[in-house]
């Protein structure tokens, strides 16, 4: 069963969107889940992670202070909370989860379970 993102959309640079992550039947706690984008032509890039066990979070440097991520532990969503948005956030978003191996997560560990994406163009 996959992961099924949403959220993603059309915005201007400074303005706001909200993504969403679900997996129906499967609970969150005790893994790792992660945000990640690709810009066309580009690599895959790790946004930002956190272990819904005890709330750790982890972002990469150019999202600090504008990406928050966040788990609802009760309707078992994933979120990620995206303000001041500028161009370069523009690219595919896509959720993953990954045993939590070690005692904390970030994007670097192994993710085993990925969303097809939702779309974040930023002009």
């Amino acid at each position: 069963v996959q992961l099924v993102e949403s959220g993603g959309g059309s915005v201007q640079a400074g303005g706001s969107l909200r993504l969403s992550c679900t997996r129906p039947g499967f609970t969150f706690n005790g893994y790792c889940m992660g945000w990640f984008r690709q810009a066309p032509g580009k690599a895959r890039e790790g946004v930002a992670a956190i272990s819904p066990a005890d709330g750790n979070t982890y972002y990469t440097e150019s999202v600090k202070g504008r990406f928050t991520i966040s788990h609802d532990n009760v309707k078992n969503i994933l979120y990620l909370q995206m303000n001041s948005l500028k161009p370069v956030d523009t690219g595919m978003y896509i959720c993953a989860a990954g045993p939590r191996l070690r005692g904390y997560c970030d994007t670097y560990l192994p993710y085993t379970s990925w969303g097809q994406g939702t779309q974040v163009t930023v002009s």
